[in-house]
């Protein structure tokens, strides 16, 4: 990774998740919602979204996932049916799908009848599993799905999935994939299991880093980026591929020891604040993308205009959320975003215009500080001299909050609202 780095532009102000979206990221403004999916859902990803893979594949690309996918586990939510050609991976986060213990309907039963006590209990229990993982505490199975001539061959390879040796697993599906794409362009998705908890890494790696399991964990994750960087430059193809790397939230807070750290930001996974929406990313591509560190906002909303403008196809009709960002990644040109959305879940909690954020709702996540506050009259953060959201300056600059204000109102009118996923999955009012 530090290599990546040395070589490529460095992204520091990224919002990774403002509408907790992960890739292949489709197009239009949460119409419908395109949550995360847990175990057992009723839908997926629209089928009218375009995502990322199809418009490459429609192009010539060869398109495969090797990781996972959490937009549906129904055969018609499976990431071959939404433009990949191979998937090798999860269907949803490696902590879903307990072995013990009840099901996740039940699990949301509990929170829609508001039985709070129960519902801690179960937690409380299955926390302490996290610190000390075993394979068998959980039934995630690792499938496989190619996409054939006559349909789809869908397959369950193992299940429960043999954790410790995932990310060794991914690395050699990527290499396979890449070493057979020859001389076609390819595009290869790659969303590592870890370091999501639980935490396994392989014998090769456990016990090698200072900062124990999560260390292992980060360890064999960047040993993987090397093979794969590796096997580009072998084949000739660094100069003609763009790598990004980038997480999909802050660290989870919750976890302690095996959540990581977001260092100088407040908060972390599950929040609006900085530490749970700021993340790095890396875009590496020898002799196009010049080392360098750029300050502005992105967003993984931004990779689908971005790639498709740097591959010369044009942007799919309908409604694009991004913005292209490679006058940006190939130049000196600053960046076009300027404005960026906070969401938990269907609340609009902040809002981001230039280097000012306001603050509307603050909130922690997973029973962790601070209590749910409404914010009246909101506050106002310069995240440029003070990124770990301490001091508001709301009184001293009345004109940015008046700004904010209007950018929200025009965003607010570009919305359509929907049915949240798991209300349709219980089956409560507007499930229909």
């Amino acid at each position: 990774m530090d290599r990546l780095l040395r070589r490529g532009a460095g992204l520091l102000a990224e919002p990774r998740r403002p509408a907790h979206r992960q890739l292949p990221e489709p197009l239009g403004a949460l119409r419908p919602p395109a949550q995360r999916a847990v175990p057992g859902d009723p839908g997926g990803l629209p089928a009218e979204s375009v995502t990322l893979a199809e418009a490459l594949r429609g192009a010539g690309y060869r398109t495969a996932i090797v990781g996972k996918w959490h937009l549906g586990d129904a055969p018609a939510a499976l990431p071959t049916r939404h433009g990949f050609d191979y998937w090798y991976g999860l269907p949803y986060s490696n902590d879903m799908d307990w072995a013990q213990g009840p099901e996740f309907d039940e699990i949301l039963r509990m929170a829609a009848d508001g039985r709070g006590a129960e519902l801690q209990e179960v937690f409380a229990a299955r926390r302490e599993l996290y610190f000390d993982p075993k394979i068998d505490h959980w039934q995630v199975p690792l499938m496989t799905s190619r996409a054939t001539a006559d349909g789809y061959d869908d397959a369950v390879i193992e299940r429960p999935a043999a954790q410790p040796t995932l990310t060794r697993r991914y690395t050699e599906e990527a290499e396979r994939f890449i070493a057979e794409s020859g001389d076609r362009p390819f595009l290869l998705y790659l969303p590592y299991a870890m370091p999501h908890t639980p935490l396994f890494a392989s014998d090769a790696f456990s016990g090698v880093s200072p900062g124990g399991l999560y260390g292992d964990v980060i360890e064999e994750i960047d040993w993987s980026v090397g093979r794969i960087r590796a096997a580009l430059e072998a084949r000739g193809l660094a100069r003609h591929t763009l790598v990004v790397f980038t997480s999909d939230n802050g660290p989870w807070l919750a976890m302690r020891h095996h959540g990581g750290s977001p260092g100088p930001l407040d908060n972390g996974k599950g929040t609006t604040f900085e530490g749970g929406m700021r993340v790095p990313a890396v875009f590496w591509w020898p002799g196009t993308v010049q080392p360098a560190l750029v300050h502005d906002i992105g967003s993984t909303l931004d990779l689908l205009p971005t790639i498709l403008s740097l591959a010369g196809i044009a942007l799919p009709e309908g409604v694009v959320d991004g913005i292209d960002l490679s006058d940006t990644l190939t130049g000196a040109a600053p960046g076009r975003r300027r404005e960026m959305a906070y969401y938990r879940g269907g609340e609009l909690q902040a809002y981001r215009l230039g280097r000012h954020k306001l603050r509307l709702v603050s909130a922690g996540a997973y029973d962790l500080p601070p209590e749910r506050t409404v914010h009246d009259p909101p506050l106002l953060f310069d995240l440029r001299a003070d990124p770990g959201e301490r001091y508001d300056v709301a009184a001293a600059h009345p004109e940015v909050v008046s700004a904010i204000e209007a950018a929200i109102a025009v965003h607010r009118e570009g919305l359509v609202d929907a049915t949240p996923l798991f209300d349709r999955r219980l089956g409560g009012p507007g499930a229909n």
